[in-house]
């Protein structure tokens, strides 16, 4: 290609995060009158919701919302009086979660299992993201908790317990600590210098935290330990993180951090294993090894960003066992436990002599490694280094030369090189002296002379693994280790499933699914990538390290396995003995911002690694024409490796480098706009183009010349692989240094002397003559790219409309007004007429004006062309005011269409249609009654149907397709109330869940709107981000291009028609100022972003235009996320000065100002003006009344023949006319029909018009993004609303649609208890010692507990059995479409005004044991569905656990519809085994009625008049004791007591006998003193 593309690279940072976390509501939850609240912590911060009284079952529906730098872990936390239960800790991988629900475990004892479950929705929104609204499932699906758990992908729902093993065996090549100033200090005091660090190692994982022994003053620890962890399989936590820490009394530090991920060594498949690793080596990457007191870089010892030296590494192993939960011994414990393992046999240091034999399948055997490196060439040395001696130094583990940590392990093995074992390495080349390239970098002058480095290490033979990365479909052979036996039997099957469906991909591609077949080779290629990263770290990777007056200043990391050569081909590195381009940045932090942009330094470097033994050919890669350079002098000079080479063939080109142009650049400058020029570096050698003025697509189509360019090595060589080319683009400034925009990288293509030259880009200078160009010091002659490699160009021809400018704001302080448009493009342009005063008409007086420029024949190659608008002030002085950038003028070039003629007999193809979708049926053919179907578990039911009772909300519940959702009676009426089913959609307002320009082209026609942009681009924001950044946009312009080729060709002449003054844009309406009145509509609002500390908001809807400001502040809705509004405003406005409709949601406050939440903005403009007549939507049917009543004053005959004039087509005048022109279009038949039904009928198809057909906007409603200044881009709600537009010159319309919000309906649930049956006995009678209850019922209604209401207590029930004939009445509003249940209470006694909360319709019923001196005891209970419950058993003993376990299964009926049902239904509760049982059954009936029918027949609660309940026929069981005394002393006695007897009779034998022996023993002793 003559021309190449190459994309300029700039780093950006990471974007802010907005999280929303919706907690619904909770299920399940284990406990008794528990107080529940929801408790959401990201990072440090925490939410709460609102506290639900007693209940295990809480309804919230509120928002919490987190604004934060890092979203990584979200935990949720779930709080029971002062204990708490965590959820989950999850890593996101998507955008969000919709009604999933979380489960809950106890993170005390994580193995009792789960505690119940919370429904939430969770979103990450990053800036110019959007919250998509998934389709709404039926309630029976999200009631499906197993089926809709919040886990990652491929988690089941039910997870094993699991351990596992990390044993830690031993440590090498710890940083020295004893090299400071404390290690002198404290060798002072104590006399000899120990080693100065105490490693111990610790591991994290899932939020455990486990450590090993701690090993005092060793460099070299042995552990022998293993950790380990008691946790869910699979688990939620994806890595590992394994550190080696450094014991301080005060602080301890990270020496190394290691992450074990461990989807890289398992795998989930079919012949899967699960997670296993080593014994491996795992290499730490950190800070540098040099000791300081304070480390700047130890964030890095931390995993905290990219190691930039070798810090230790750790001999390691992991394992997993899945663990068998019903063994007591095994679940003991779940806590981290530490213990001793046996010895593993290792190599010890092989230069002492004691060699130990290692485990072959364990670390590998030791080898001794070669790496060797020659740099060839050290340039764009960044000059802020300074001039000081700059040389490299190349490590492999810790492997720094001659120094005193010269070796990992020392001595050699058994298998080296003859005459190579006294090889000293050598790792640093010698310090140079820079020599300036130019005013911003340095190179080093190695010319012929390119110093080498190499080094000698003993590393065990783990080359397999590396092979494995750099070829998998070769590998014959076995690792050691189990991991390595498993990943090759994972690389063998996964290469064979890629290419069987690459084959199958290939065949099946196809114009329309290219895209889908892209993403699948994507996967194939992330699949790939994700196979070849070895987890088994084997040889550490090289560092090479730029040091300038011995301080580190940049470095490059190599990976081993990309250098490690093989005796087989495809196994070897694909950087093995090549020369390869690397550039060095900045160590840690320091890399990032602008300071990381700038190269620090780029080197020619040649590397190769391999084992010693197989370096017979490690220089075979190099250029030819070299001698070597050794330091070994002696009979083993042939074997050594040299410290330079010395090349003596050289070869001098000469480089041409076109610049052409370059597109889309940032803004640089406060203007807007840029002065970029580009500098080319090749070698040593560094150009700069010719600094172009304000502009952001440069075309400099300037030649670079560079002559006498050294290159060293063979021709040939050369040729085929040259050296690369930088390109940086800069942004020249009148005071200061130019600003980095970007860089680029570009391979020259080179000819030789004796080749023909055609248009190249290197060519050997031996065949041209020298050619003096262009230098930083001495400019000379600006050259032109030649006419072989320039564009082939052709006169065109581009026509501008000049329309008009908008919304544009103060430059310097000072309004705009007197604009003017300067339209450039290829060095040629147009300025549009001076607009005299902006403020009372911003539209240009001249309409088209045109210019001829010579542009590239190929379109893709066609240079953008630059919008500017500058204001003509004072003293005919011009300020810009802002500037926009066509970038690709594809869309603007003439493209003449088919020819067609507007005669209805001539015209060819046509679109088919039935006549019956879209033509409305006459009043008279109306059906006025329909029958419901029969569904299973429902009764027939037959009911006259009321067209009244419909209204336009009845509309948009059947739009938003929740007919089967919600069940609306009034919605399945008036589906019922046609026969087809393609009638059932034809009157139904089309729903957009995007904003309406998206589905219409943002209405951009013939009028386009460019938007004028100012300021300097942020650094940390890419080119599309400050593309749209609201900041940086000064105004707007409107019109439109046309580009053709002239002269112009017989269909641009006859396109141009009459008015040559107006060109291609022919029939456009003239720009004066119109008036007309707009009715803006807004439905609702939805997931509002919280504005109050209470998650919540007070949003209320304000409406700006022009100057008319409206704010419905006093019609605030309180305590709201999901306002419906259900409002009209109408607005009379000016276009084009009142353009911009602004709609926004405001939060009031009662003190202080409104907060504003979000706002949209919509060009009513466009809207007006565009051929999709977006004026007033287009409805589906022909109303001159009711609730679907046409709303546009123009009726659809008008708009016809609008149309067919606009379009050049005779229009029909009469009825037998416009039968015969929709049966011609649209080749269908007709029945009997009206004027308007058939024009209706064929406007609501015209975009199957021939030539001139467009879709037209149909009555719709629009769902926009809220966006808020303060955080731009991030979408804070949505709001459903649309516009209609009507000129004031046409027939006023008719009233504004009444959309007000529906007015929940009253009904009354009342509640019989009748009976019940089988309850739990829970209390010992203290004198009969039966078991026994006193049963009692309550019940509530959900989200009005402090309206619970109780039967009476039935005393001592012995059988469970409980008669009660007690009425419940609850009183509710009920929102019928949306199946709730309108609650209006204040939240505290310091709320100032009503929120309203919408809760699912649910019935509580519970069953209690009154005690008298203590809490009652809870028994059992169940919650009924008011619209979704099983019917109720006709006997108790049909009642099962069944109806709430398996209540899917079962017939299911609808209160609403039902009205009256009676029947058993089951208490449940948990058992000690978290288990569901039965404990009780009532025998209940349910009667729903409307408020007026409650009014007209009363009734009382309990057995209250009126129309009171009979008193139950209950046992008189009060004395029961009395009436049998004997049954209860004998019980009281003989069970409750009779130890207790037993005790005090023997206690009164004992003491008897004692008081016997008292009173007798006096006595007879006396006898016995006397002798009587």
């Amino acid at each position: 290609q003559p021309i190449t593309t190459y994309h300029i690279c700039k780093c950006v940072s990471l974007p802010t995060f907005q999280v929303s976390v919706t907690v619904i509501e909770a299920r399940q939850l284990v406990g008794l009158n528990m107080d529940p609240v929801v408790c959401v912590e990201i990072g440090d911060e925490k939410k709460y919701t609102s506290m639900k009284e007693s209940t295990n079952c809480p309804y919230y529906n509120e928002v919490c919302s987190f604004l934060i730098k890092d979203c990584n872990i979200v935990l949720l936390q779930f709080l029971k009086d002062s204990k708490f239960f965590h959820v989950f800790f999850f890593t996101f991988t998507e955008h969000q979660f919709f009604h999933k629900w979380a489960t809950l475990c106890d993170p005390d004892d994580i193995t009792a299992g789960c505690k119940g479950y919370v429904k939430c929705d969770i979103a990450v929104v990053a800036k110019g993201d959007t919250i998509k609204t998934p389709h709404k499932a039926n309630e029976t699906d999200e009631d499906d908790i197993e089926g809709n758990l919040l886990l990652p992908e491929d988690v089941p729902a039910e997870r094993q317990w699991a351990r596992f093993y990390v044993k830690i065996y031993r440590a090498e090549g710890l940083p020295k600590m004893n090299t400071s100033i404390m290690a002198n200090v404290k060798k002072a005091f104590i006399g000899e210098n120990k080693d100065l660090v105490d490693p111990y190692v610790q591991v994290q994982f899932a939020g455990q935290k486990g450590k090993t022994s701690i090993q005092k003053s060793s460099y070299e620890p042995i552990w022998n330990e293993q950790i380990v962890f008691t946790e869910q399989f699979p688990p939620l936590c994806r890595r590992m993180k394994v550190q080696i820490r450094d014991s301080d009394k005060v602080n301890d530090v990270a020496i190394g951090t290691h992450f074990i991920d461990l989807q890289k060594i398992a795998n989930d498949g079919d012949k899967g294993f699960l997670p296993t690793l080593g014994p491996a080596w795992a290499n730490m990457y950190g800070s540098t090894r040099s000791y300081t007191l304070m480390d700047e870089y130890q964030d890095l010892n931390e995993g905290l960003g990219e190691g930039v030296s070798f810090r230790a590494r750790l001999l390691i192993s992991l394992s997993v066992e899945i663990l068998d939960t019903s063994s007591p011994e095994v679940m003991s414990s779940t806590e981290v436990q530490v213990e001793g393992i046996p010895n593993i046999s290792d190599v010890s240091n092989p230069k002492t002599g004691g060699f130990d034999r290692p485990i072959t399948n364990a670390t590998g055997k030791i080898e001794e490694f070669f790496l060797f490196g020659c740099f060839l060439e050290a340039t764009m040395i960044d000059r802020k280094i300074g001039d000081k001696p700059i040389n490299f130094e190349v490590t492999i583990g810790k492997i720094y030369g001659n120094d005193e940590e010269s070796e990992l392990i020392h001595g050699s093995s058994d298998e080296e090189v003859d005459d190579g074992g006294d090889m000293t390495s050598v790792s640093t080349t010698p310090p140079m002296k820079p020599v300036i390239t130019d005013r911003n970098y340095f190179h080093l002058p190695y010319f012929e002379r390119k110093p080498c480095i190499y080094i000698k290490s003993w590393w065990q033979d783990q080359r397999r693994r590396l092979y494995n990365a750099n070829i998998m479909d070769r590998i014959n052979q076995a690792g050691k280790t189990k991991l390595d036996r498993e990943r090759l039997k994972l690389c063998m099957q996964e290469l064979e499933n890629i290419g069987q469906q690459a084959k199958n991909m290939r065949s099946q591609v196809k114009k329309s699914n290219v895209k889908d077949k892209i993403k699948l080779a994507q996967n194939f290629l992330h699949k790939l990538r994700f196979l070849s990263d070895e987890p088994q770290h084997s040889v550490p990777d090289i560092y090479i390290w730029m040091i300038s007056n011995n301080k580190r200043i940049a470095y490059a990391r190599v990976p081993s396995k990309d250098i490690l050569f093989s005796s087989v081909d495809e196994e070897t590195g694909k950087d093995c003995g090549k020369v390869q381009t690397i550039f060095f940045k900045l160590p840690g932090k320091k890399s990032f911002g602008p300071a990381g942009w700038t190269v620090q330094a780029k080197t020619e470097l040649y590397l190769w690694l391999g084992l010693n033994r197989q370096r017979k050919d490690y220089l075979s890669g190099l250029p030819n024409g070299f001698e070597e350079n050794k330091a070994v002098k002696g009979p083993g000079i042939h074997s050594s490796p040299p410290i330079s080479l010395m090349y003596t063939m050289k070869q001098i080109f000469q480089l041409r480098v076109h610049m052409y142009q370059a597109r889309s650049l940032f803004a640089a400058d406060s203007t807007g706009l840029s002065d970029p020029f580009a500098r080319v570096f090749f070698s040593t050698h560094s150009q700069v183009t010719e600094v172009l003025n304000e502009t952001l697509c440069p075309t400099w189509d300037q030649l670079l010349v560079f002559d006498n360019v050294e290159l060293y090595g063979e021709a040939g060589e050369l040729r085929d692989d040259p050296p690369i080319i930088v390109i940086e683009i800069y942004d020249q400034d009148t005071v200061g240094k130019a600003d980095f925009m970007g860089r680029t990288f570009a391979k020259p293509i080179t000819k030789m002397s004796d080749e023909h030259y055609g248009p190249p880009q290197l060519t050997g200078k031996a065949d041209l003559p020298p050619i003096d160009g262009p230098s930083d010091f001495d400019r000379g002659p600006i050259l032109p790219v030649p006419i072989g490699i320039r564009p082939v160009l052709s006169k065109y021809r581009i026509e501008v409309l000049f329309w008009g400018l908008r919304d544009l704001k103060r430059v310097n302080l000072a309004q705009v007004d007197r604009p003017r448009v300067d339209i450039e493009c290829a060095g040629k342009g147009v300025q549009s007429a001076l607009i005299q005063n902006y403020k009372k008409n911003p539209n240009f007086s001249t309409l088209v004006k045109w210019f001829e420029v010579d542009l590239p024949e190929n379109e893709l190659l066609h240079p953008p062309l630059n919008i500017r608008v500058v204001d003509c002030r004072a003293f005919g002085r011009y300020t810009l005011v802002g500037s926009n950038a066509v970038t690709s003028l594809r869309k603007f070039i003439y493209r003449p269409s088919d020819k067609s003629v507007s005669n209805w007999s001539d015209m060819g193809v046509y679109a088919e249609i039935k006549a019956g979708q879209y033509v409305s049926l006459p009043d008279d053919e109306k059906g006025g009654k329909g029958k419901k179907k029969r569904k299973k578990g429902e009764e027939v039911e037959e009911e006259e149907l009321d067209e009244s009772m419909l209204d336009w909300w009845s509309k948009y519940f059947a739009s938003i397709e929740t007919l089967k959702d919600v069940r609306d009676v009034e919605i399945v009426k008036l589906f019922y109330m046609y026969q087809k089913i393609m009638w059932q959609i034809m009157f139904l307002p089309q729903m957009y869940n995007r904003e309406l320009e998206y589905e219409f082209d943002t209405f951009e026609g013939w009028l386009h709107t460019f938007n004028l942009y100012r300021g300097k681009c942020s650094d940390d924001a890419d080119v599309e981000q400050n593309a749209a950044d609201e900041d940086r946009l000064i105004g707007k312009f409107k019109g439109s291009l046309c580009i053709y080729k002239v002269p112009a060709s017989d269909d641009v002449s006859r396109e141009m028609g009459f008015d040559s003054n107006m060109g291609m844009f022919q029939n456009i309406p003239h720009n004066d100022p119109i008036n007309v009145l707009v009715r803006v509509y807004v439905v609702r609002a939805t997931e509002l972003h919280p504005a109050d500390i209470n998650g919540k908001a007070d949003p209320y809807i304000a409406i700006k235009l022009g100057k008319t400001e409206i704010k419905d502040k006093e019609n605030y809705i309180s305590k709201q996320l999901n306002p419906v509004f259900g409002k009209s405003f109408d607005i009379e406005a000016t276009l084009p000065m009142d353009s911009t409709l602004t709609v926004s949601i405001y939060d009031w406050d009662l003190v202080g100002t409104d907060d504003l939440i979000g706002e949209t903005k919509i060009d009513l403009e466009n809207r007006f003006y565009s051929k999709h007549r977006a004026t007033c939507g287009l409805s589906t049917s022909y109303s001159i009344h009711g609730y679907n009543v046409w709303r546009d004053p123009m009726k659809p005959t008008q708009i016809l023949a609008k149309l067919c004039k606009d379009g050049k087509i005779d229009p029909p005048h009469t009825s037998k006319q416009m039968h015969v022109f929709f049966c011609f279009f649209f080749r269908t038949g007709l029945k009997k029909q009206t004027d308007e039904h058939l024009a209706l009928a064929v406007l609501n198809r015209w975009d199957d018009m021939p030539r001139i057909g467009c879709k037209l906007v149909p009555e719709h409603v629009e769902t926009r993004s809220l966006l808020n200044p303060d955080k731009p881009g991030m979408e804070q709600g949505r709001i459903e609303l649309w516009v209609d537009m009507f000129p004031k010159d046409m027939p006023a319309p008719g009233p504004a649609i009444d959309i007000s919000p529906r007015k929940p309906k009253k009904f009354e649930l009342r509640v019989i208890v009748w009976n019940t049956d089988e309850v739990v006995l829970e209390d010992d009678d203290i004198f009969t010692g039966e078991k026994s209850s006193d049963i009692f019922v309550r019940g509530w209604l959900k989200g009005q507990q402090e309206d619970k209401q109780d039967t009476d207590v039935h005393y001592h029930s012995l059988t469970g059995e409980g008669n009660f004939n007690w009425r419940f009445i609850y009183p509710f509003d009920y929102l019928q479409a949306e199946e709730k249940i309108v609650i209006s209470k204040k939240e505290s006694m310091f709320s100032w005004d009503e929120t309203e909360y919408k809760i699912p319709a649910r019935l509580n019923l519970q069953v209690w044991d009154a005690d008298h001196f203590s809490a009652d005891d809870f028994l059992g209970a169940i919650e009924l569905d008011l619209n979704r419950f099983p019917r109720g058993a006709k006997t108790a003993k049909q009642c099962s656990i069944d109806m709430v376990i398996n209540e899917q299964d079962m017939p299911m009926v609808n209160i609403f519809k039902q009205k009256r049902i009676k029947g058993w239904w089951p208490f449940v509760a948990r058992d000690e085994n978290d288990e569901l049982e039965i404990t009780g059954k009532v025998e209940a009936e349910l009667q729903l009625l409307t408020g007026e029918e409650a009014e007209k027949s009363p009734v009382g609660e309990g057995r209250n008049e009126p129309d009171p309940l009979e008193k139950p026929n209950r046992p008189d069981t009060t004395f029961l004791w009395f009436l049998s005394p004997l049954k209860a002393i004998r019980h009281l006695i003989c069970n409750q007591y009779k130890w207790l007897v037993i005790k005090i009779v023997l206690a009164l034998m004992l003491l008897a006998i004692i008081a016997l022996f008292l009173y007798s023993m006096p006595g007879y002793m006396a006898k016995k003193l006397l002798g009587v």
